[in-house]
């Protein structure tokens, strides 16, 4: 009985340390890692496709997320690594060790971007407005530049430099409790913003007339199909990306299985399932088609002194500043497999690596002034390729034909997975070079 059991407690540990993280800990890591900046976009996403349309969409995008976490823990589990990368140099040699660690960098420095773009247009409003100030008068504290150098010192480079993921638990907690204080004040408003709206004082800037509602405009429609529909497939597929921070939870997680973390990405993505859900439904249903690309802004059209949207937007900023940091480690961790794979951990490389991640995001918000086209095509390369491709390749190539043939149902399933990631990269990408010939700029949606 007792080899037994010593061989059972010490096949599971992957790494040179134990891991020690909770069920609770990782589910709140990981549903910050799938929660992003695309949450405010969805009700516009859903004034496109109608409401059942989009929940269609959305069950089905979360169901294939769940499926691509399964493939990547039976890769993991058959080969005993818990490394994307790795899990790319076993299927096809440095080639696809170097590609899984590229993929994984250009993504989540796209994501981590986004953010602190978030922050650098946001945070200087949400100040003014705390001063009293009815325009911006150039004092330092109000130019975005200098505030997103300041929180990234201050906020997000001292929770990078934990030295393992599982410390973000807490504030990753924290983070999450602010995107439900924003789900909340949503579904708060549905019921005091009328349709058609009412001016309220000289700072509303948007009016309904009377005779819209008699048009319709104040009707939630069930099916709606437009030239912005084929944008919404993209945009709900990126909304559920966190498979690179998959593995590193899976990885420090306390008695660690692929059953457990396999429970925490079910648990997580159905957490975020609803907010994206409820948010999507009480943002549609309080501006119907007036619901603009950016939620946030469309409340800040009905009555910018609103004191509830001030505080929505200050936890919103806590929100994204504090995702950064769950979204540089696996950034790190493709580094240091790239680079140093053989070498022990090392505090002058862990925060050196930190820092020169902060640097290049910082200097990218701060010198790029329309990084759209830019996350356009991160986006439409590496999601997919996070979500599909990668996933169902490392499988089929993975998982052993004795014991799954590849004329297996499981593995023709993974086939025909992969080939849907393609399909949605293509038509990512046609979208994309659509609006650059015809120079339309059509509402994104980010992580």
């Amino acid at each position: 009985m007792l080899p037994h059991k010593s061989d059972g407690t010490k096949k599971p540990q992957f790494t040179d340390f134990e891991g020690k993280t909770s069920f609770g800990m990782s589910v709140f890591n990981l549903s910050n890692a799938i929660m992003g900046s695309g949450i405010l976009g969805l009700s516009y996403a859903m004034s496109n496709t109608g409401v059942i349309l989009f929940i269609i969409l959305l069950t089905c995008i979360a169901c294939l997320s769940s499926y691509s976490v399964h493939l990547l823990l039976k890769s993991a589990g058959v080969v005993g690594i818990r490394a994307y990368e790795q899990l790319g140099f076993r299927a096809f040699g440095h080639p696809g060790k170097i590609a899984a660690g590229v993929i994984i960098t250009f993504h989540n420095i796209g994501a981590m971007s986004s953010y602190l773009f978030i922050v650098k247009y946001e945070l200087p409003l949400v100040i003014q407005a705390f001063l009293g100030l009815s325009s911006n008068t150039g004092d330092w504290f109000l130019n975005g530049n200098y505030l997103i150098i300041i929180v990234s010192v201050c906020v997000i480079l001292p929770l990078a430099l934990m030295r393992q993921l599982g410390y973000l638990g807490y504030t990753s907690g924290f983070s999450l409790t602010c995107m439900v204080f924003f789900l909340s004040s949503v579904i708060y408003k549905k019921f005091n913003i009328p349709c058609p709206l009412v001016p309220n004082g000289s700072n509303h800037t948007t009016i309904i007339n009377t005779t819209m509602e008699e048009e319709g405009q104040c009707e939630g429609k069930m099916f709606t199909i437009n030239q912005e529909t084929a944008y919404t497939i993209p945009i709900l597929a990126f909304a559920f990306v966190c498979h690179p921070e998959v593995l590193p939870i899976y990885t420090e997680l306390k008695n660690a299985t692929k059953r457990r973390m396999q429970g925490i990405a079910n648990v997580s993505i159905m957490g975020m399932f609803v907010m994206y859900l409820l948010t999507a439904i009480f943002g549609y249903l309080t501006f119907y088609v007036n619901t603009e690309s950016e939620l946030l802004h469309t409340y800040s059209k009905v009555d910018p002194l609103d004191t509830l949207i001030l505080c929505v937007r200050v936890a919103v900023l806590v929100a994204v500043t504090l995702t950064v940091p769950v979204v540089l480690f696996p950034i790190r961790r493709a580094i240091l497999q790239l680079l140093f794979p053989e070498k022990p951990f090392h505090w002058a490389r862990h925060i050196t690596i930190a820092l020169c991640l902060l640097f290049v995001v910082n200097v990218l918000v701060i010198i790029v002034p329309n990084i759209r086209d830019i996350f356009g095509i991160i986006g439409a390369t590496t999601a997919p390729s996070l979500i599909f491709i990668l996933p169902g390749l490392f499988y089929l190539r993975i998982v052993p034909t004795e014991q799954e043939p590849m004329k297996s149902r499981p593995k023709i399933t993974a086939a025909c997975f992969t080939a849907m990631g393609f399909i949605f990269m293509s038509m990512s990408l046609t979208f994309i070079i659509i609006d650059w010939t015809t120079g339309e700029k059509r509402a994104g949606g980010g992580h």
